[in-house]
């Protein structure tokens, strides 16, 4: 595989505690992507269809977005939702990381098409565990659809 400019990764995240955690389990994995990180809903969804604060943002798709589900102005669930109901967001990978062991969550993540779904661990070291493979994963190990890249079109 040719050297491509690297896959942008989209956190969304209210929580600096988990935002600073999150970084900083990807960088001891040396994941040298760029991790774009949102705060709310509201920003992920400006973020990923280009508008607000985000419309000159360079063009094409992270190479995975990692959504927290209890998010203040519009919730994970409703991000997810209009993401997978969208064909030009739908092969974007979604991976919902929450707190949340409720079952009838994970049920709704999965109805609405996420594609994976991790609770985050209480303890550190197994909460950096769990990004770095998370990151690993996404960005080098998993084939994205051609097109869904910032970079693909120049391929």
């Amino acid at each position: 595989m040719r050297m491509q400019e690297l896959k942008r990764i989209l956190l969304v995240e209210d929580s600096p505690n988990d935002v600073e955690l999150t970084l900083a389990a990807l960088a001891e994995n040396h994941l040298a992507n760029e991790v774009v990180v949102v705060r709310d809903g509201e920003e992920a969804l400006d973020y990923l269809y280009r508008r607000g604060m985000f419309k000159l943002r360079m063009a094409g798709n992270p190479v995975v977005v990692l959504l927290d589900l209890k998010l203040p102005k519009v919730d994970g669930l409703e991000v997810l939702a209009q993401l997978k109901s969208d064909p030009a967001m739908k092969p974007v990978p979604v991976v919902m990381l929450t707190s949340s062991r409720e079952e009838q969550d994970l049920i709704s993540s999965y109805n609405l098409g996420v594609n994976a779904y991790v609770v985050k661990p209480v303890h550190f070291q197994e909460f950096v565990n769990s990004i770095k493979e998370i990151g690993l994963f996404w960005a080098v190990v998993n084939q994205p659809p051609i097109g869904s890249l910032p970079s693909a079109r120049n391929i």
